[in-house]
This record gives structure tokens, C-alpha cells and sequence, in this order.
């Protein structure tokens, strides 16, 4: 599958590191407090942030402002910018504070692909929406894998719309030297796999690692070819030659 290619374009949270976790649990405790100090006025739109359905549909993928306006939104919430900041603010601080506290780990079989495409000379690219992407990668021992790195503050730097625009990838892949139509996109997102499509890459790669129903159709639905629990089961074949 990945022969077909000639560069490969990862984003980082919940496809290298294993940190969009820890990214859903510090919206969920910033979002149920405002939610708390904030009620909506329909007594259902009340109900805690869902760490699973919520942050899959609103915020997954997304910048953290654009991620707190998508979901307060749906909560019925027309707020002013100075609302939504603090939100986005407050769950800075939480995902801040639990990164210095504990780090976080790179996926074992994202790590074993990583390794097999640098043999195969694959040039590989990660790229994502957060700030964080450079200390993540490096603290997870993992960032020297890359070619090139597009983060939060590229995308802010350069202007770049969020997703499901796909100017992140495609500002990936124009660093690694490779037109979309030859490259793959690796996501967890809805948003950006929908991104990867847009953008018109080869193959767009969609990675499930909830348990929960519909996400791997949801994946489908919004543009990946194909949808894998976990990317050691991609390296298969990779070894016995890339397409150069």
C-alpha cells in the first residue's frame, strides 16, 4: 500500500504519540467546568464533555480555538471570543501541566513503520495543528525520524486555515519535495482525513484506536482509503522495496 507512495505525511497526536488522550482529558475538565459555570439553557446541551463522541466530532484535529468554538457551539453557546479563548486557555494549561509532569510515549508500532520507511528511504514529514508537536516528538525520542515538521507554530506563522483545509499537508508535503497526488496522509481525525482528501493526496490512511462503534465507518465516510487499529500492521511488505 505504502509503495505506491513516494512520501508519507503523519499528524502527531493519537497517530505518533499517544497523547491525544491526555489532549481529551484536559478538554473534558476544562469544558465540564465552564459547562458547570456556563449552563446552556436546554437542560440535555448540560451533559459532561464526552471524551470519546465530543472530542472526536468537535475538537479532534483542530486548533484549540477552533476546537472550543466547534463545541460550544453544538452545546447551543453563542459566546463572545473572549469566552472561547479562555477556554482554549484553561485546556492549555491542563495538557501544559500533565506534559512536564509525565511525557509521552510514541506508539511501539508507529515507531517499528517509522523505522522500516527511513530504511526504505521514504521521506517523511509529521505535521499537526499543536504547538507542542516539536517537544512531543522529541521527548518521545522520535523527531530525528522526520525530513520536515510543520507544527502549531508554523501554521500560525504562515496563516494556514485548520482543518479540514488541507493547507497543513500540503505545506507538509511541499517541504519533503513531493506533490499530493504521490504522497500519503496518516490521520486520526475526521477533520483530517476529510483534510487529506481535500488536498488530493494518494492515499489517505485513517487510524482507529477507540473502541468506539462507528469510528472506523466515520473515518471511511469522511475520506480515508483505508482505516488500521495500528500502523505496525502497514509493514508488511515495506521492506522488500519502496518505490524511489
Amino acid at each position: 500500500m505504502l509503495r505506491a507512495v513516494r512520501a508519507v505525511v503523519l499528524d502527531t497526536d493519537g497517530v505518533i504519540t499517544d497523547s491525544a488522550k491526555v489532549h481529551a482529558a484536559a478538554w473534558k475538565t476544562a469544558f465540564d467546568a465552564f459547562l458547570r459555570d456556563h449552563p446552556p439553557e436546554d437542560p440535555h446541551q448540560r451533559r459532561p464533555f464526552d471524551t470519546s463522541d465530543d472530542y472526536l466530532r468537535y475538537v479532534d484535529g483542530k486548533s484549540r480555538l477552533d476546537g472550543a468554538a466547534a463545541f460550544l457551539a453544538s452545546r447551543g453557546l453563542d459566546l463572545p471570543a473572549e469566552a472561547v479563548q479562555d477556554v482554549a486557555a484553561d485546556k492549555e494549561r491542563l495538557f501544559t501541566e500533565r506534559l512536564r509532569e509525565e511525557g509521552i510515549d510514541a506508539y511501539p508500532g508507529t515507531v517499528r513503520l517509522l523505522r522500516a520507511l527511513r530504511r526504505e528511504g521514504m521521506p517523511l514529514a509529521a505535521a499537526s495543528a499543536s504547538r507542542h508537536a516539536r517537544e512531543l516528538l522529541t521527548n518521545a525520542g522520535v523527531l530525528d525520524l522526520f525530513d520536515a515538521l510543520v507544527d502549531g507554530g508554523e501554521v500560525a506563522r504562515l496563516g494556514l486555515p485548520g482543518k479540514p483545509r488541507p493547507d497543513l499537508f500540503l505545506e507538509a508535503a511541499r517541504r519533503l519535495g513531493v506533490p499530493p497526488d504521490r504522497a500519503a496522509v496518516v490521520e486520526d481525525a475526521l477533520a483530517g482525513v476529510e483534510a487529506g482528501r481535500q488536498g488530493g493526496f494518494a492515499l489517505v490512511i485513517g487510524v482507529d484506536r477507540t473502541a468506539v462503534p462507528g469510528t472506523r465507518d466515520g473515518l471511511l465516510r469522511h475520506g480515508a482509503h483505508l482505516v488500521v487499529r495500528d500502523l505496525g500492521e502497514l509493514i508488511e511488505g515495506i521492506e522488500t522495496g519502496a518505490p524511489k
